[in-house]
């Protein structure tokens, strides 16, 4: 029996139009199509009416499959012959544990390709206006994770601060922690900060404040995942550009 391939797809930051054609022909196509929480729902609505869609979305210390389960079920429905879409939200290569899937279907002998989409880095920075680098105040970017084990043990000292952008993915939980941390490392507690929560959907916010006001932001607002947190003098930046807009708009 010929094996199927396995197509690890990005599907963007939320907004179907942000898809590349690439993964909108391999979504509208697909026999199966196995994704995670972060894929809005808009998306899968392009799969077509006998799609087989599985979900293995993961949540804060719950996980529907463990990601060695996910690995064995791609690979599973490879070896039976059938093609498999595995849908991430961002980009797959980007805390998407795309690696571990591809590694896996490799050692499989099961044939992989890799379609990468739009990072929820890079969406969400383009939909709130925030240019991550800027001649006069970033020419550094950072990602980091801000839920993972041992993030007290992490060394982020100088990824954050004068000339730099850092970009916090899953830090909504560890908001504090992540506050903390970096103001130990040396980062001034009036850094501005944003919070960029459901980027690229309809109901999309922006919060600004500063990185000692950032666990207070995050609760008095109830921010809620999908959230990515922004810090450096870029989003200082963005909110002078959008009110000087507002301004204009009212002259």
């Amino acid at each position: 029996m010929e094996k199927g391939t396995i197509y690890l797809v990005g599907a963007g930051p939320g907004d179907p139009d942000l898809l590349t054609l690439r993964a909108a022909r391999l979504i509208e196509r697909a026999e199966i199509i196995v994704h995670d929480g972060l894929v809005d729902p808009a998306v899968l609505t392009m799969a077509r009416d006998d799609a087989q869609l599985v979900s293995v979305a993961k949540q804060r210390s719950k996980h529907t499959l463990a990601q060695e389960d996910i690995n064995a079920l791609l690979v599973r429905h490879a070896l039976a012959g059938c093609d498999v879409v595995r849908l991430k939200g961002g980009d797959p290569f980007v805390f998407g544990r795309g690696g571990e899937e591809m590694e896996a279907a490799r050692a499989a002998g099961v044939r992989v390709e890799v379609v990468p989409g739009i990072s929820a880095a890079n969406g969400a920075a383009a939909a709130s206006g925030i240019a991550l680098t800027h001649r006069e105040d970033a020419s550094v970017v950072s990602f980091v994770a801000g839920q993972c084990k041992g993030l007290s043990e992490q060394n982020w000292a100088g990824l954050a601060g004068q000339g730099r952008t850092l970009v916090i993915y899953m830090g909504v939980k560890t908001a504090p922690q992540i506050a903390e941390k970096l103001m130990a490392d040396g980062l001034a507690p009036d850094m501005p900060v944003a919070v960029i929560e459901k980027a690229c959907r309809p109901d999309m916010r922006v919060l600004r404040g500063l990185l000692a006001g950032l666990p207070d932001l995050v609760e008095s607002e109830g921010v809620q995942s999908p959230a990515l947190i922004v810090v450096g003098r870029v989003t200082a930046r963005a909110d002078a550009s959008l009110a000087q807009i507002a301004q204009e708009a009212t002259a």
